[in-house]
């Protein structure tokens, strides 16, 4: 590269937050969608016309996404999108990372520097006073909430085809479907199958949601049993009985000493047949630079706002804390086509 270009792709870095909060407005404010489906470019006036936003609001925001490349003038006065402007406006990853980056990251990360040095979620202030932010998910202000909660299903609404066939090839009846979430995971599985029994462990705000969940569904609800669980607690116990343990995207949430005691809690109860599954978006197995981008992104998330300690972890780091812990990893589940997921199945070691 050179150093005219560095210095440029430098001062981009400095004012990336201009860039991203005007891509931000103006899709909040119709600007980006009334551009781009102006076939043949739209003037400065016509934006006006159609969004009720002042000449200089249009402007100011159409000369910063012009310098940023998210829209041009193909004709004197004329505004169209770009194919950045595109992806933008029609792409669900990017609109999903932009509104988790803006709705549950932005404000936090003002303490980002914090978060490193104390090793807390210094960020989560802005939202409550929690230890983490899974204390305090069902209290997070609605938008915020159905920006985490958007990109939290994103990231795994699309593996589960997939992975159910994985789980149910070895026809298991008993799953402890741990750190469950909303549900969704117990729910498909009670579905898949029609025997299946599926207890889910989780915090006691996330049991909530999930049991209202699951109760509106009769034909399965009475399949689901649940357990409030504070994994961190020492005292705190997985018991027997199951044929399946499943995590998805669960461990990255704690450290990599945290993931070992969770897997240790696992062990002490887990009969000789008995498989664990772990579903994680590894940064080391993305078949695209966005994805392993966005990923590597929301490990300063989990630094400023969720926990302060985790992170998403490489394929080869989790394998190594799984063999620590005592357990083998006897096959590695790529779920590439249509999704961004790998399932380590694990075993006892012998």
């Amino acid at each position: 590269m050179k150093a005219i270009d560095a210095l440029n792709e430098a001062n981009k870095i400095a004012f990336s937050p201009f860039v991203f909060q005007t891509v931000y407005t103006m899709l909040e404010l119709g600007i980006l969608e009334a551009i781009h489906s102006a076939k043949n470019g739209i003037s400065i006036k016509e934006i006006e016309n159609k969004t009720n936003v002042s000449e200089y609001g249009i402007r100011v925001l159409c000369e910063m996404a012009e310098s940023a490349q998210i829209i041009e003038q193909k004709t004197e006065n004329k505004y169209s999108t770009t194919k950045i402007g595109f992806f933008i406006v029609n792409d669900k990853m990017t609109l999903i990372n932009l509104y988790f980056t803006q709705d549950v990251c932005y404000n936090g990360l003002y303490y980002l520097k914090e978060s490193i040095l104390n090793s807390k979620p210094e960020g989560l202030k802005v939202f409550g006073n929690w230890k983490t932010i899974y204390e305090g998910l069902a209290s997070l202000p609605d938008k915020v909430k159905k920006s985490w909660f958007d990109f939290d299903h994103f990231y795994s609404d699309n593996s589960f085809d997939d992975a159910l066939k994985i789980i149910f090839k070895n026809k298991p009846k008993k799953i402890f479907d741990i750190g469950g979430n909303t549900g969704k995971w117990s729910i498909a599985c009670t579905k898949f199958n029609k025997e299946v029994n599926v207890t889910m462990f989780d915090l006691p705000g996330q049991i909530n949601v999930a049991k209202k969940n699951i109760e509106k569904i009769k034909s399965i609800s009475n399949r689901i049993e649940y357990q409030k669980i504070d994994l961190l607690n020492p005292n705190s116990k997985i018991p027997e009985g199951a044929d399946v343990y499943w995590m998805s995207q669960f461990l990255d949430c704690f450290s990599e000493e945290e993931i070992e005691k969770i897997l240790l809690k696992i062990k002490e109860n887990m009969s000789v047949n008995a498989k664990i599954y772990i579903m994680e978006t590894f940064i080391d197995d993305q078949r695209f630079k966005a994805a392993s981008h966005s990923l590597i992104a929301t490990s300063l998330y989990f630094t400023a706002l969720a926990n302060g300690n985790s992170k998403m972890y490489s394929s080869s780091v989790m394998k190594y804390i799984v063999n620590k812990a005592g357990f083998k990893c006897i096959n590695e589940h790529h779920l590439k086509e249509n999704s961004f997921h790998t399932i380590l199945e694990l075993e006892l070691k012998k």
